[in-house]
């Protein structure tokens, strides 16, 4: 079997409401709830915005890991809108993550920040190719939101 190979999709920059709306300590950790308020994406073969109303799902787990469980409405320039939702993990040394949590800011190569993204698009459309792929992406954790490079799996 050959090696996996991706290809580069697009940078997908988000922007987050603050506070955060805090569910508290859990069965399963800390759970806390952040509303997308919008964003940009660009990338060779998409360029448009994050619609208002998306949301993260965040569960920072017992183990120190945040996992992440995320829902966006995007809409390109020309018009169409895609769902796309991820699932992704975050995490790295106690005094690293300690920095992200106080809004300080972290190189994205002292942690681990990746996540699975999926998306959902008219079958028909100039998009549809999105439907028919498997993503990952990197992250890195902004004052302002999250910003991911998103990467086709080819």
């Amino acid at each position: 079997m050959s090696e996996i190979q991706t290809e580069f999709v697009m940078e997908l920059k988000l922007n987050v409401e603050m506070p955060l709306v805090a569910i508290g300590n859990t069965q399963y950790g800390d759970r806390r709830i952040a509303r997308v308020t919008g964003g940009t994406f660009e990338g060779p073969a998409l360029k448009g915005t994050v619609r208002d109303g998306g949301g993260d799902w965040i569960l920072n787990r017992t183990d120190g890991v945040t996992q992440l469980d995320v829902r966006l409405t995007m809409e390109t320039e020309d018009g169409h809108r895609i769902y796309m939702t991820y699932k992704g993990l975050r995490h790295g040394p106690k005094e690293v993550m300690d920095r992200l949590a106080a809004g300080q800011p972290v190189d994205p190569s002292e942690l681990y920040f990746r996540t699975a993204p999926f998306f959902e698009t008219a079958a028909d459309g100039p998009y549809a190719w999105l439907n028919k792929a498997v993503f990952v992406s990197t992250g890195d954790r902004k004052p302002e939101g999250p910003v991911y490079r998103v990467f086709k799996v080819l």
